[in-house]
Parts: C-alpha cells; structure tokens; sequence
C-alpha cells in the first residue's frame, strides 16, 4: 500500500471564467516539479457532445435544470478520474468554476472534495475584481456588456456565486499577481504543507 507522501498533489483552482486559471495551470505546468495533469471545464467540454453542452460549464443561476443531473454525474467521474492519478503519482491541476446556483441544491463542490478524502488536496481560490474580468473578456472576444453597455447578468452571477461559501488554502488575485507569481505561490503551499 502507498503512502500518501507517494501520492500526486491536486490542487483545485476555483474561480470565475476569465480569472486567470488556465493561465496559472500552464505556469504551474512549465515551472513547478513532476508531472503535472490539467483537468477541468476546458477538458471536458472537448469530450462531451454537444448535446450536453455546456456540460460542468453550467453557468450560475439554473438555466438548463434538464442538463443539471448530467453535470452532477460529469463531475463526480472528473473527480474519480482525478483520484486515479493521484494515486498513481501524477500531481493534478483542477480548473474549474464551482457554483451551488442550480434549479435544485446539489451540493457538488462538497460530494467531489469527499471522493478525494486520503489525497494531499489544497483549494485555491481564484479572485479577479470584476472591471478586469470585463476587460478580459473584452479582448478576447467574449461579451460582457449588451447591447446598453450593462454587464451581462451571467457575468454578474459568475462573480457572486463561484466563491459563495467556500474557504480555501490559497487565494490569488489575479489582477495583482501574474500567472508566474500564482505558480510561486502554489509552489510554496506545497512546500510548506510537506
């Protein structure tokens, strides 16, 4: 039996689409030690049909209840898939936007850490004040505003709803701190959590 000092490290990015995930997980992939996995909402909306599209990228506030259950089921299995190579050594990055703002109260954030209960997990949460997420997602092509120039609701939910009731072991502002410096600090909760 392995102990869990031969286990990968997962470490969960939280955050609001735009934030500064994705740009932190590669960082953390070029500079950080070992093999560096990268699951989450970009991964798996590559793998699902479109049919259940958006899929664990559901947007806060229930505008697809028949999509729900299937985005439960997707991320418990991400999840599982998850703990597999952590438990083979591989560190795991998760990029995702969690959110209870469902149709029906699921709890998904809570059933997906439990299946990583026994693995060396740290949460991090991922903050971008929302005039930057604005800007970023003005030039890279995605709509913040409508046609009035009011923030789009989706975004506004994004913002209130990813964080919502969640404590962390790291928080990033990613308009204060570049993908590089985000991946120091993870580095160094790793090393000090060793």
């Amino acid at each position: 039996m392995k102990s869990s000092s031969e286990f990968g490290n997962i470490v969960l990015l939280n955050g609001a689409p735009r934030s500064g995930k994705s740009s932190i997980c590669r960082e953390v992939q070029r500079t950080l030690d070992g093999i560096w996995l990268n699951f989450g909402v970009d991964q798996m909306a590559a793998m699902i049909p479109d049919s259940v599209k958006p899929g664990i990228g559901l947007r806060p506030g229930g505008e697809c209840p028949r999509l729900e259950p299937v985005v439960f089921s997707l991320y418990l299995s991400m999840y599982e898939s998850i703990a597999a190579f952590s438990r083979r050594g591989f560190h795991v990055l998760v990029d995702v936007g969690h959110h209870e703002w469902y149709a029906e109260p699921m709890e998904i954030f809570s059933h997906c850490l439990s299946l990583l209960e026994g693995l060396p997990v740290y949460t991090v949460g991922v903050f971008c004040p929302l005039d930057e997420i604005l800007h970023r997602r003005e030039v890279t092509g995605y709509p913040a505003r409508d046609q009035n120039g009011m923030v789009l609701p989706a975004v506004l939910r994004w913002q209130e709803a990813v964080h919502k009731g969640k404590t962390y072991d790291l928080t990033l502002d990613t308009s204060l701190l570049s993908p590089t410096e985000c991946a120091e600090k993870i580095g160094e909760m790793l090393f000090q959590k060793k």
